[in-house]
């Protein structure tokens, strides 16, 4: 992915983005970029936008944000619909605001869609087809979502790569798309978008060993039922009840399940391992894609790779 340019001679401002697979250690990078190029840091994560969805969306801690400004963190209740248009409206305002107050802007996230949304646009969807709609959720209702996950694979690989299977609004959105503009929702995000004007972009990849990297997804999935992921999943569960798409995702889902007398704790945490390492799979392979991006062998909090990231955004703003 890479920012087109602009339609004027107007002097491009350095952006910064960073991406990887989850527990990669994109947050630890994001801090030491922003604190020694005096940034700003722009979430990309379709769950840290949610408030009180803390342990299990793995957001920066009250004392990291306290650190460095960070952006399009706690911007909806739990309840509230959030597209990956939403996001990059959200996004580019932040990256506007930063960019006047001439700090440099730091993107950092794993949420391949609303990065391409944020830096490519989207293009114009067909609307919505509601009986559709209610077939898709009656199936899902019959057969669960892998059922729904295995249809958008055969109409549409690409999109099926970037939603998790989890994520059944999307899922359900990417097929109506898919079928009513007879063409895959993926080739449709190539066609008519608004990109990002006016900035010179810097992607870095961080891209840890796998057996390290699994490691550190089952250490962190772990950590976080201890952390208070099951009462956070029962108070989202008690305000908003079933209005909240977001806990279908990665953790909350297996916390629910547990609450519901469904699985064991221990069962409840293998399963959310198991998702988080799938989901590092599928990130890798959509991120891989973007032949710009420079990557990083190792974790973000990696003083080697602190150091050599350090060096490419020096290079970058030279």
């Amino acid at each position: 992915m890479n920012s087109a340019q602009p339609e004027t001679s107007e002097e491009l401002y350095p952006l910064v983005v960073i991406v990887g697979p989850t527990a990669s250690g994109k947050t630890a990078l994001a801090l030491h970029l922003a604190e020694r190029f005096d940034g700003e840091i722009v979430s990309c994560d379709a769950v840290a936008v949610y408030r009180g969805l803390d342990v299990g969306s793995a957001k920066p801690t009250r004392d990291e944000q306290a650190r460095v400004p960070h952006h399009a963190i706690d911007i909806l209740d739990a309840d509230e619909s959030s597209t990956a248009g939403d996001y990059a409206r959200a996004a580019r305002t932040a990256l506007a605001e930063i960019k006047g107050r001439g700090r440099l802007p730091i993107v950092t996230g794993g949420t391949g869609l609303y990065l391409r949304a944020l830096l490519e646009g989207l293009a114009p969807a067909p609307g919505r087809d509601e009986e559709l709609r209610e077939r898709l959720r009656e199936r899902v209702a019959r057969r669960g979502t892998d059922y729904l996950h295995r249809l958008l694979r055969r109409l549409d690989p690409a999109a099926a790569a970037a939603i998790h299977p989890n994520d059944v609004p999307k899922m359900v959105r990417s097929i109506e798309v898919t079928l009513a503009a007879r063409q895959p929702q993926s080739e449709q995000w190539r066609a008519g978008r608004d990109r990002l004007q006016g900035f010179c972009l810097l992607e870095m990849g961080l891209n840890p060993a796998r057996e390290a990297l699994y490691a550190r997804i089952n250490e962190r999935a772990a950590r976080m039922f201890d952390a208070g992921l099951i009462e956070e999943t029962r108070a989202a569960q008690e305000r908003f009840g079933n209005a909240s798409r977001a806990l279908g995702s990665l953790g909350y889902a297996q916390a629910a399940a547990l609450l519901r007398g469904e699985v064991t704790r221990a069962e409840a945490i293998a399963a959310a391992q198991q998702g988080h390492r799938n989901y590092a799979k599928r990130q890798m392979t959509w991120f891989r894609r973007d032949k710009q991006a420079e990557w990083l062998a190792g974790f973000g909090d990696d003083a080697e790779v602190q150091a050599r990231a350090a060096e490419l955004v020096s290079r970058h703003l030279g």
